[in-house]
């Protein structure tokens, strides 16, 4: 490892090579440096682009193919009904990410690596475990949902359209090699390509916003099973293992020479949070109010069979024609291939962290194909096993949420971009509210 110039609170030393981002490239760091220094000319809008990306690259794993299962089944079951979970769940993920993105900038460490060097050892592998725990989890749901949208555009049994998502992955991952703002954009395309299907999907169902926003402007809950449904919405909103990797992304991307450069460059970031995180929760919210329009409202069941998503893709075509079926397809493979990419890459920041060792990143995407294939070949229920997935990640949200919270409220870490005692107290409050659902899960399934 070699040990950069960079100038950053105690704790906060930067390493280069440590990141499986690595810096910006020549010509965006070219022009941010500038931007943080003053010494631009630019417009305000011009001024932002070097510095969106990185929530971009975390926001598609607000948009997995398990948000498809969760969001589908919360509309379709219970109409409009849950859409302010999606609300707040986004409004969290803000707050977690803005959390993440500023702990890398700060210290110029991601979050593995500060709990390697400032907890126990014990308690360091024990999170490393649940950490990658999470991470299988992720990858399955994000793999089988890619692989349900190669099957469903081209008609293929789905163990070959496995194979073939994991030879687009591979391409996908292949960019790093040109530098990562290649796959920045590759991966923002892929948002805006699921953004543009679910605009059309509205269109295309007409659901009813006033309905929707009288939900969110009253939560509440029907039964138990909508209690259980929220919080597989919340794991698949809020995702651990991209609060791992924001902070890895931003760690050492575009460096900051003072302390007025990390607020200026934490403003940018916070922008691109905003945008990012804003765009995935409209995202989540048109997929809950297409299924409500489509299904719930003309009285169409989709959540008895085996297959909620492919069952909700053949009854789009009788309801609102073979449009709409084909971009629900298509916005599903863009979610499946883009969030499997940049789960594979958190993985590399979770191991790299906690336990200071790498494997070849094609040699990882490999590995954790393996259970996804597996779950093909026993021919297990593909969008049974998407939701499952989303309830395991909620469990790991706990375990990367409360280190976050503490590393930020630490001034002899963080600086002058250390949490205000507010921002603790609400972060503090998310993470009680995810508790408590986890503990309802918990006796949901052992004891109700």
């Amino acid at each position: 490892m070699v040990e950069t110039d960079t100038a950053a609170p105690e704790g906060g030393r930067r390493y280069a090579g440590e990141t499986v981002a690595g810096t910006a490239d020549a010509g965006t760091l070219a022009d941010a440096t500038a931007i943080l220094r003053g010494a631009s000319a630019k417009g305000r809008l011009a001024c932002l682009l070097p510095f969106l990306g990185p929530a971009f690259i975390a926001s598609i794993a607000y948009m997995d193919p398990g948000n498809f299962a969760t969001n589908i089944q919360a509309g379709a079951q219970y109409g409009y009904l849950l859409i302010w979970v999606i609300a707040a769940s986004n409004l969290m993920a803000m707050l977690i990410q803005a959390l993440s993105a500023k702990l890398g900038i700060a210290t110029g460490r991601n979050l593995p690596q500060l709990i390697r060097a400032h907890f126990p050892r014990p308690v360091t592998w024990a999170l490393w475990a649940v950490a990658e725990v999470v991470a299988i989890a992720t990858d399955l749901a994000e793999f089988l949902g890619a692989a349900l949208g190669f099957s469903l555009l081209f008609g293929l049994p789905l163990l070959p359209a496995a194979l073939l998502t994991g030879v687009t992955t591979f391409l996908i991952l292949g960019l790093q090699r040109r530098g990562f703002r290649p796959l920045e954009a590759i991966i923002t395309a892929f948002v805006g390509a699921i953004g543009l299907c679910y605009l059309a999907e509205t269109i295309l169902g007409r659901p009813d916003f006033g309905a929707a926003g009288a939900a969110i402007l009253a939560p509440r809950f029907a039964d138990t099973e909508s209690v259980l449904l929220a919080s597989g919405i919340l794991g698949a909103t809020v995702m651990p293992h991209v609060i791992y990797l924001h902070s890895a992304l931003t760690q050492d991307r575009i460096i900051p020479r003072d302390a007025a450069q990390r607020r200026r460059l934490f403003r940018f970031e916070l922008a691109d949070v905003a945008i990012a995180m804003g765009i995935a929760g409209l995202i989540n919210a048109s997929m809950l109010m297409m299924a409500a329009a489509t299904f719930w409202a003309q009285g169409v069941d989709v959540t008895g069979g085996e297959d909620i998503i492919r069952e909700a893709y053949r009854t789009l075509t009788p309801l609102l024609g073979g449009a709409a079926s084909t971009i629900f397809a298509l916005s599903l493979l863009a979610s499946g291939l883009s969030s499997s990419a940049v789960g594979t890459l958190a993985g590399q920041v979770i191991m790299g962290g906690f336990l200071e060792r790498r494997i070849p990143i094609w040699l990882r995407r490999l590995i954790t194909m393996v259970p996804a294939l597996l779950v093909i070949a026993l021919g297990v229920d593909a969008t049974r096993t998407l939701v499952i997935s989303q309830v395991i990640l909620s469990f790991g949200i706990p375990f990367a949420l409360a280190p976050l919270v503490l590393f930020t409220r630490r001034r002899d870490l963080m600086g002058d971009l250390a949490n205000a005692c507010l921002t603790t107290a609400v972060a503090t409050l998310v993470a009680a509210v995810i508790i408590a659902l986890n503990l309802f899960l918990l006796y949901r399934t052992f004891f109700a």
